[in-house]
């Protein structure tokens, strides 16, 4: 992305975390938004299969977790990794198999969320120990002054397509535009810390609860319309949110593929370009999965403009 930011002056540190397994309890059962109860994987562990680029939706699946969800044991250093990591940090496995293996933060949920490429993370396991550099809290925008930035490596926001133009709008490329009355569960909590759940992203349960984010991928930059996410996650009208999503399918009703926060400011201070190819897959791993690195430099996007 072409604009200017304050990446230079940004603390690098390390972060520690492991593995953590999915958790349960003897109870079991949910319910879903058609009543029926139902008993699915979803949070914790390593999740095989799903990387960004894969369907968001369409899983036998409850609040999926792609790749590896990351926590630390101490309560205080846990609340450190969710508040401080950014989506696009570089992750590395420090034990186990798979040691050596590095893969990035695609978001936050209950845990710190890790896309690896597939080879990497079939030799993941729960209690692997993983550090992660964090970079990107405090990541300003000195030309963009009502836009806020949120959990996002500086490295990321370079490799995005967009950046300022001449009439001084912010150039976000997207792959879906969110409307208001789909944001869920996660409003009302600080932007640092999990996500947003969308709701009507409820694949194969009746257009009755269809908002038409079916084709939600994991991984993809969305917009949400009349979210203010600059000081916690809330409705206002005229005001704009840019998420990645980073959960798949939930089966709970007012919950659904979620967003970790990137930018948040007016709607007026954006222009917004639709992109289907606006997804983490195209710049993670070397771009397309898999392979290695975070790529700097903008990339050219194409797209179609349709602005804010």
């Amino acid at each position: 992305m072409n604009v200017v930011t304050n990446a230079d002056r940004l603390v690098r540190q390390i972060l520690t975390g492991e593995v953590w397994p999915p958790l349960g309890d003897r109870h079991g059962y949910r319910a879903g938004p058609d009543g029926q109860p139902f008993v699915l994987p979803g949070m914790g562990g390593v999740t095989l299969g799903v990387h960004c680029g894969d369907p968001a939706t369409g899983y036998a699946s409850d609040h999926l977790e792609p790749g590896a969800s990351v926590r630390h044991r101490d309560p205080g250093a846990n609340m450190a990794l969710q508040f401080l990591t950014c989506v696009g940090n570089q992750v590395r496995v420090a034990s186990g198999p798979a040691a050596g293996a590095a893969g990035h933060v695609i978001g936050q949920h209950a845990y710190v969320l890790v896309d690896f490429p597939p080879a990497s993370l079939a030799d993941v396991t729960t209690g692997d120990a993983v550090t992660v550099t964090a970079v990107g809290q405090g990541l300003a925008l000195p030309g963009h002054p009502a836009i806020t930035v949120k959990n996002c490596d500086p490295g990321l926001l370079t490799a995005m397509p967009g950046g300022t133009r001449p009439d001084g709008r912010l150039e976000v490329h997207v792959a879906a535009r969110v409307p208001a009355e789909a944001i869920g569960a996660g409003a009302g909590m600080i932007s640092e810390y999990a996500n947003t759940d969308l709701m009507g992203a409820y694949q194969g349960l009746g257009e009755d609860l269809s908002l038409g984010l079916e084709g939600l991928r994991i991984g993809d930059i969305v917009a949400l319309a009349d979210a203010d996410h600059r000081y916690g996650r809330g409705y206002r009208e005229g005001y704009l949110t840019i998420g990645v999503i980073s959960t798949g399918q939930c089966m709970l009703f007012g919950h659904g593929p979620g967003p970790s926060t990137l930018l948040s400011g007016p709607a007026d201070a954006f222009a917004l370009v639709d992109d289907p190819d606006a997804n983490l897959a195209r710049w993670l791993h070397g771009g397309g999965l898999p392979g290695g690195g975070l790529r700097g430099g903008g990339l050219p996007g194409g797209g179609q403009e349709a602005d804010q």
